[in-house]
């Protein structure tokens, strides 16, 4: 627990900053539930998949590889799948809904957690930023090949982060996708954070009326892996700071798992959530606009990189 765990309250849900993914689903009965989790095997992730497991759920787990997935579901136990899912590869997207889409399971919940963060230089994935592609585009892909197994009232929890502020001034800039005409670690990664708002938004649009739902979130600061493409002083400034104000990886996973599964957020759609509360994006992250036309371009980037 950090130290300002100690001094943050809790909102209206009666959960806050401290708040554990343990806390959120304590007396959760979620035998029944199949849950696709994405990013399975390390930070706020890997603690998402322990919880819901202890909590009953069949967790159909994703890493890039089946053996970091199968290692993740063995030292979680419970009911789980593993499954791979490179985010990056259009193809082992397909592949991780082709499998998922087999077990003939209705999905409670799509949780979209994995995520490449601030990487040093422009990286590049069949022409498009890296950072983009993945965080973004991979879950598009994945999430929308996978609505019709979305159970009535199943839940999308997209994983997006305040670092959506630190996004280009325009927002998603739409002709600047490969990254080539300008390149910033942590603009690019806050372009990718917004893509994920953005499209729970309007996916929550497009869900209306079929009780299914959409919703983002802020995970709140951890220092989890992600953090391993920053250079060696911001690291180690990082890992001086946590006790202070960083999360817990359990508080971090509080409110993927409660927008997941707390019967408290039954019928939301649409919100962003921080500290298992609705919080306020940026006026981009309420860009409606914007997210249509990035629905738009996702589609048509989806359908050309499975050509």
């Amino acid at each position: 627990m950090s130290l300002l765990s100690m001094f943050k309250g809790k909102g209206p849900s009666g959960f806050g900053y401290g708040s554990t993914a343990e806390s959120v689903t304590e007396g959760l009965d979620l035998s029944g539930h199949t849950i696709v989790l994405t990013g399975c095997n390390s930070g706020i992730g890997k603690e998402t998949l322990r919880v819901l497991t202890k909590r009953g759920a069949h967790v159909i787990a994703a890493a890039r590889t089946v053996e970091k997935a199968q290692a993740a579901c063995d030292e979680a136990g419970g009911e789980t799948t593993a499954v791979a899912c490179e985010l990056s590869d259009p193809a082992s997207v397909q592949a991780c809904a082709e499998r998922v889409i087999a077990l003939g399971r209705p999905l409670d919940a799509i949780i979209c957690n994995a995520g490449i963060m601030a990487l040093p230089t422009l990286n590049q994935k069949l022409g498009y930023e890296l950072q983009f592609f993945t965080n973004h585009i991979g879950h598009f892909i994945l999430v929308t090949s996978l609505l019709d197994t979305l159970a009535e009232n199943g839940r999308v929890v997209m994983v997006s982060s305040d670092a959506h502020n630190g996004a280009p001034k325009e927002g998603i800039q739409f002709d600047n996708l490969s990254g080539e005409r300008g390149y910033s670690a942590w603009a690019n990664y806050g372009q990718s954070k917004l893509a994920n708002l953005l499209f729970a938004n309007h996916l929550a649009k497009r869900l209306q009326g079929t009780g299914k739902t959409a919703n983002s979130l802020h995970p709140g600061v951890i220092h989890t892996n992600l953090a391993r493409s920053m250079n060696p002083i911001a690291r180690g400034a990082l890992a001086i700071g946590a006790p202070l104000v960083l999360k817990s990886v359990g508080e971090g996973a509080a409110t993927t798992c409660y927008l997941a599964v707390h019967p408290g957020v039954e019928g939301m759609a649409g919100k962003y959530f921080s500290d298992c509360n609705v919080g306020k994006s940026s006026s981009r992250g309420r860009d409606e606009e914007m997210a249509a036309k990035l629905w738009e371009v996702s589609e048509k980037i989806a359908a050309e990189v499975a050509a």
